[in-house]
Parts: C-alpha cells; sequence; structure tokens
C-alpha cells in the first residue's frame, strides 16, 4: 500500500499552527551542538540537553541513557550523520533508506534508558536526536504524530516505519516550503513539527493501492 497525504494545509492553516518562538531548550541544545562538532564527548552532552527535557516522561520513568554509549554512537556514525547534516528532506530518496534504518537502529540502542537493570528502548527520543543532528533533513515525531500519518510503530518495526514518515514530511514539505512568510529563524522540518504537534488529531494519510 502506498500511503499519501490526504491534506496539505495552506498557507494561513499552516502559519496559524506555528510557535512564535523557537524553544529555549531547542536553542540552546542546537547551539551548543554546533559548537561541539567532531567531539562525540561534547555531542553527546549537546543532544542529552534536548533529550532529557523533551523525552523527560520517558527517561524520568526510566532512568537516563548511558552517555558513553551516546558517545561511542556518535564517534562510530559521525562522517555518516555529516552526510546529513546539511542535506533538506527534498533529498531524501530510497538510497538512503538502509543507512537511515541502521542508523535509527544504533541510536535506538544507545538511548535506552535503563532502570533496575530493564532496558527499555525509546523510538520517540531516536528521532529527536537525529533531527537535531541533521536538522534539515530528519523530521522528528512522536506516538501520536506517527499514528496520524498512519506509521504507527513498535520498538521493532520502528526503523522502518521511520522511513515512510519521512516520505511523508518529504512531501509536505514541498507544498508547504514555497509558502511566502515562513519563519527562518528554524527549519521548514522544524515548522513541520511545530503544525503536527499543534494538529495531531487530525487525520492527513489514506492508503491507496
Amino acid at each position: 500500500m502506498k500511503r499519501e497525504l490526504s491534506h496539505i494545509p495552506d498557507r494561513e492553516e499552516f502559519r496559524s499552527h506555528l510557535r512564535k518562538k523557537l524553544d529555549p531548550m531547542y536553542k540552546v541544545a542546537k547551539r551548543l551542538l554546533d559548537n561541539s562538532w567532531d567531539e562525540p564527548s561534547n555531542m553527546s552532552e549537546a543532544l542529552g540537553v534536548l533529550l532529557l527535557t523533551w523525552n523527560q516522561p520517558f527517561y524520568g520513568r526510566r532512568g537516563w541513557f548511558e552517555f558513553e554509549e551516546l558517545e561511542k554512537c556518535l564517534a562510530k556514525n559521525l562522517t555518516v550523520i555529516k552526510g546529513f547534516k546539511e542535506r533538506e528532506i527534498f533529498s531524501f530518496s530510497s538510497a538512503d533508506e538502509d543507512v537511515t534504518k541502521a542508523l535509527f537502529d544504533e541510536f535506538l540502542e544507545a538511548l535506552k534508558g535503563v532502570r533496575e537493570a530493564k532496558a527499555i528502548r525509546t523510538p520517540v527520543g531516536v528521532t529527536k536526536a537525529l533531527h537535531l543532528l541533521a536538522p534539515k533533513f530528519f523530521p522528528m515525531w512522536d506516538n501520536k504524530i506517527a499514528k496520524n500519518y498512519e506509521c504507527s510503530f513498535t520498538t521493532k518495526n520502528a526503523a522502518e516505519k521511520y522511513i515512510c514518515f519521512c516520505y511523508l514530511i518529504k512531501e509536505l514539505a514541498e507544498k508547504v516550503g514555497s509558502y511566502p512568510g515562513l519563519p527562518t529563524d528554524r527549519t521548514l522540518v522544524k515548522l513541520i513539527d511545530e503544525y503536527n504537534h499543534a494538529t495531531r488529531e487530525a487525520p492527513k494519510v489514506i492508503k491507496k493501492k
């Protein structure tokens, strides 16, 4: 089944759901990350600023991830991450699927919360980390947003579902990216995330053969 968007917001609808100002924790985390490229230890701390605030409900219940594991993941995948850093979502294609899935699964393991020797993984946290590392390319989701795009996931199939989600966000970006008057202090992918959060109850995706 091919998925395609059933609703494209017009300019006014899209703009009306955007935040007036960029989230302060997002700004701080991005600034720290921008100043620490090629230093996985500092990069992991920058990501932690965002993850432990935006993903606090998960980590508050499950326990923090191990910064050392995130640092290792960043060091191992830094070349791949750099390849995505300046790309825009418009360029997402089938050639990116396997490497994105592999990267997703690497971060899924590195960002697991651990409490009482039990590990729980967070596909939501993974997309936050990937987005901050490549904010023009990787979109964010949560359970409600994924469901809204008919991309509901489990831990086992999250990477595959994320690929479907990326294609849908690419389609939406192609429609709304040309709207005049959009804020310029954040990427289009970030703006779409704000729209998604504000409209999580409205279905946007239908299935077609």
